[in-house]
């Protein structure tokens, strides 16, 4: 079918093509995100907040921090599914609306039951539009600018920690509780903007043509002026996969079905490790870890955590402009042992007693947290959520991508809550946990994760056909009688590109085509893509 051309960028009146415009709208949600996850440490830091709800003990702070995450585990779940059926749009403008009311439910608290439910519902409201806005701008990014276009969400999270640190800076000053009221205003205001912004948008194109709706498809792609050719190749191409009418319990249990799983379990550990490298400790009880480390004074600990955001703010922009120059895996694996680097530095100096409200080791602890900040806002921090979005099937990738969610927000949520009783019972701990952990992520990691960058979405799911770096070893050892015994048994269990879609039919020379593997596939299995 011949296609009309999409409005030339010339002619248009945007300075940007609006898929660009749409990605930006969207990253609101991440901004949202970042600016309550910057601003609810210093206002629980403030002493005009404490005389409004009354005093929090570490136990106590550490719920009312982690709700907005506890509460978000249960729809982040559900909200794949709810996307795949009725569209990316249709799930993010009422979790935008919920999460407004939530910040306005905490802005007018006066007690701390009261800011626990507004924070609790906007945890709902969040668990349903976060995980999606990921999905919409992959399905819609083109795929050279798709790292730097799926990332934007993470990038502008970054934005909010900085904005929500030195906005909270900016109000501590004011002798009333609208000192922490304020942030809560703001908040309710761009939720706001969200939803409006999603109302102008067209639904993801790729999953208007999974619904069949080859004319809806082609009409948003021109009005998002995705190049034609290009939408012709990847996404226009053949008949539309028809997603198959599941439950929700359905749709999750589809996940981890063979063929599915491998990608579902990768997705899941990328995005729970990320969340255990504990990087939420160091954003939201910033201010804590500086006074422990001698920063005494309110000022002090809030300049240090106001600064620590700006730099993590500026090496966003360059970790954002470049994620499609470097590879997926060079930027985890470099990552993760600059990030278990520093949290096993700090462990140690404090286990060695040397880290006093004076001295030189206090500004080692105090540089490697500005390190590790900095570090995971170029690398795990823009690489997790776009890996596991790109990676998932069409027809599963909401879905998927919400789960893996859920899990991100149930391990924030532990992060959240067990850090300030860490911290309490020993200055140490926290750090050498999360330090071991970041360690094992990056030696599963380095053995198990395909590279994405460059390659469209579709294609991507080669690679989940071909040997891994463990299977193609293991092949090896056959002939010395390594797995022989297990080998007739788990033949028949074992995915096939044919079954990629388990629950419709396919032809038959499409899945042997599909699952042919190369001579070639098997050494670019066991190498590290470093190409820049």
């Amino acid at each position: 079918m011949a296609s009309s051309s999409p409005p030339s960028q010339s002619s248009s009146p945007y300075f940007a093509p609006r898929y660009v415009m749409a990605s930006v709208a969207m990253s609101l949600g991440g901004l949202l995100n970042g600016y309550d996850t910057g601003s609810i440490g210093a206002i629980s830091h403030m002493q005009q907040f404490t005389e409004s709800v009354g005093q929090l003990s570490a136990t106590m702070l550490g719920i009312t921090v982690s709700m907005i995450m506890l509460t978000g585990t249960l729809p982040v779940i559900y909200a794949g599914h709810f996307a795949e059926k009725f569209g990316r749009i249709t799930v993010i403008i009422p979790g935008a609306l919920l999460f407004g009311v939530g910040a306005l439910v905490q802005g007018l608290a006066h007690g701390l039951p009261q800011f626990i439910v507004g924070r609790a519902v906007a945890g709902f409201g969040q668990g349903m539009f976060l995980p999606n806005i990921s999905v919409y701008i992959c399905e819609i990014a083109p795929v050279r600018y798709r790292g730097m276009l799926a990332s934007l969400p993470q990038f502008m999270a970054t934005a909010g920690v900085c904005a929500g640190y030195f906005t909270c800076y900016g109000t501590v000053n004011i002798q009333s509780d609208m000192s922490w009221r304020l942030p809560y205003v703001l908040q309710c205001a761009v939720s706001a903007v969200l939803a409006w912004a999603c109302l102008l948008l067209p639904d993801s194109p790729r999953w208007l043509m999974q619904q069949g709706r080859h004319a809806d498809a082609r009409d948003a792609l021109q009005r998002l002026d995705f190049n034609m050719v290009e939408a012709e190749r990847d996404i226009l191409v053949g008949g539309a996969e028809q997603a198959p009418s599941l439950s929700p319990w359905q749709s999750f249990v589809l996940l981890f079905r063979r063929g599915y799983r491998a990608r579902t379990i990768l997705a899941l550990f990328v995005l729970g490790m990320v969340q255990l490298s504990g990087i939420d400790a160091v954003i939201y009880y910033a201010p804590v870890l500086f006074e422990q480390a001698g920063l005494s004074t309110d000022s002090a600990s809030f300049l240090a955590s106001g600064l620590s955001s700006i730099l993590m703010f500026a090496i966003t922009i360059p970790g954002f402009l470049l994620a499609d120059k470097w590879g997926r895996r060079t930027s985890v694996i470099s990552g993760g042992i600059t990030l278990a680097s520093c949290m096993l530095l700090i462990g140690g100096l404090y286990a060695a007693g040397v880290v006093h409200p004076y001295g030189v080791a206090r500004w080692f602890v105090i540089i490697a947290v500005f390190v590790f900040g900095l570090t995971f806002c170029a690398t795990w921090g823009i690489v997790g959520k776009i890996y596991a979005s790109e990676i998932q099937p069409q027809h599963t990738r909401a879905a998927a991508n919400s789960v893996a969610m859920g899990l991100c927000f149930g391990t924030n949520f532990i992060v959240a809550i067990i850090t300030p009783i860490l911290l309490e019972a020993s200055a140490f701990g926290a750090y050498f946990l999360f330090g071991g952990l970041t360690l094992g992520t990056v030696a599963v990691l380095a053995a198990y994760m395909p590279e994405t960058r460059g390659r469209s979405l579709e294609s991507i799911q080669e690679a989940f056909h071909r040997p891994t770096a463990l299977s193609s070893f293991t092949h090896l050892l056959r002939p010395l009688g390594y797995g022989a015994g297990r080998r007739t048994h788990q033949t028949p269990h074992e995915p096939t590109a044919g079954e990629e879609i388990e629950m419709e039919p396919r032809d038959v020379t499409e899945a042997i085509a599909a699952s042919a593997v190369s001579v070639e596939a098997v050494p670019r299995a066991l190498r590290l893509d470093v190409s820049v």
